[in-house]
């Protein structure tokens, strides 16, 4: 591909769209993409293989074999077949991962990230864009940009590569090399880096006099019990304002999110799953007992790169008039997946319902809509500006 063809959109982080999700190329692709896994595992509706008819796919197999001037292996065929009934449901989030792949989703799940570079990206437009970098990590230190298109991995190009594959290439041991280069303004530049173990906590905490600011990065197993321990600390700190920054977390756990709004929400409903399988309709409600923050003033940060669990939290606080919205329209993922583990350590991630916010509203495709919003830009992120989270402190 000739520099000429790069297209250089101008776009804010408000028009956005995630063709993989908000990942951490840290090592590994988080929760973003997969964003709202369902805890309820195991069920089975298919009908059993006796019931299909498969003389057609032989024939297919058949005359490959019979007619192909070159070598066959029978494993790959196996995988990318497995591949191709998957991708059959014509549906993004239904996906077919074989062992490797299978391990690093399910490590990423729980912050296992190992090492890498430190940066976030998703797809924008064309192409898989860095969306931050993070603090004292190889990617900032060398000089990667929000807005940079990843475009090589050592030289192999990896810019038509789903996001979760280019994490796969941007990982490695800590100590290992990286030459990454990226295109920013229709030109390429090569950075070369150390990869870096990489901390990855879900959610951090800062405090601006009677203000916390709460930052998530996922939605993990222990997410809920980390901000709960924030905020049991917040009445001797003399807290009355909490900003929790949703902005860029693809999702995680359907529980993490409850979890997290049981602060809020005292035994309320929290989320509806609605399938065409029985068995996978379900409401879920918050703990009681544990809304320390029911009466709390509350501000929601929200992007582009909010996802899945993340909306289904900030949908909640909303609906309840427990918080209000501030950034951008967030991504619009209003699926529930559910993780089937096949043999070979393999995985089967499946659509296997649609949610809903406790008044009834499904976001897919069209996200939920700020209260106020407000844009922040590239250029805003690369100079440490922030006026939504400006927006968010000064909001009365």
């Amino acid at each position: 591909m000739s520099k000429q063809e790069w297209k250089n959109p101008k776009v804010n982080l408000s028009s956005a769209i995630i063709g993989g999700a908000v990942t951490l190329a840290i090592g590994l692709f988080v929760g973003l993409n997969w964003g709202n896994i369902a805890p309820y595992l195991g069920f089975s509706n298919a009908a059993s293989s006796s019931d299909r008819n498969w003389s057609a796919l032989n024939e297919v197999y058949n005359s490959l074999v019979q007619n192909f001037d070159g070598e066959l292996d029978d494993k790959t065929i196996t995988e990318w077949a497995k591949r191709g009934i998957a991708a059959a449901a014509e549906d993004a989030w239904t996906v077919y991962m074989p062992k490797d792949q299978a391990s690093d989703f399910q490590d990423s799940l729980s912050g296992k990230v190992g090492a890498g570079i430190g940066i976030m990206f998703r797809k924008i437009g064309d192409y898989i864009r860095v969306t931050r970098t993070l603090p004292d990590n190889p990617a900032r230190k060398a000089g990667i940009l929000a807005g940079d298109i990843l475009y090589q991995a050592d030289g192999e190009d990896i810019y038509a590569l789903d996001a979760d594959e280019i994490q796969t290439k941007i990982r490695g041991e800590a100590g290992t090399k990286l030459t990454l280069t990226v295109i920013r303004d229709g030109k390429e530049m090569n950075f070369d880096l150390i990869r870096e173990e990489i901390n990855n906590v879900s959610a951090d905490i800062s405090y601006d006099g009677d203000t916390a600011y709460i930052y998530t990065s996922r939605f993990d197993k222990d997410t809920g019990t980390i901000i709960e321990g924030f905020a049991k600390e917040f009445e001797k700190k003399g807290i009355k304002k909490v900003i929790l920054d949703l902005r860029d977390n693809g999702g995680g756990y359907v529980s993490a999110a409850v979890d997290l709004l049981s602060l809020w929400l005292d035994g309320e409903k929290a989320v509806e799953q609605k399938s065409k399988i029985a068995s996978n309709n379900t409401t879920l409600y918050t703990s009681r007992g544990k809304a320390i923050l029911k009466d709390m003033k509350t501000i929601v940060l929200v992007n582009g790169g909010t996802a899945s669990a993340s909306e289904i939290t900030a949908g909640a606080l909303r609906d309840y008039g427990k918080a209000t919205l501030i950034g951008e329209t967030t991504y619009g993922k209003g699926v529930v997946q559910s993780m089937i583990n096949l043999s070979n350590g393999s995985l089967l991630k499946v659509t296997s319902a649609h949610w809903y916010t406790p008044d009834g509203y499904n976001i897919s495709d069209s996200g939920l809509e700020p209260d106020k919003k407000v844009n922040r830009t590239y250029e805003d992120i690369n100079n440490d500006k922030d006026p939504q989270l400006e927006a968010a402190k000064n909001y009365e």
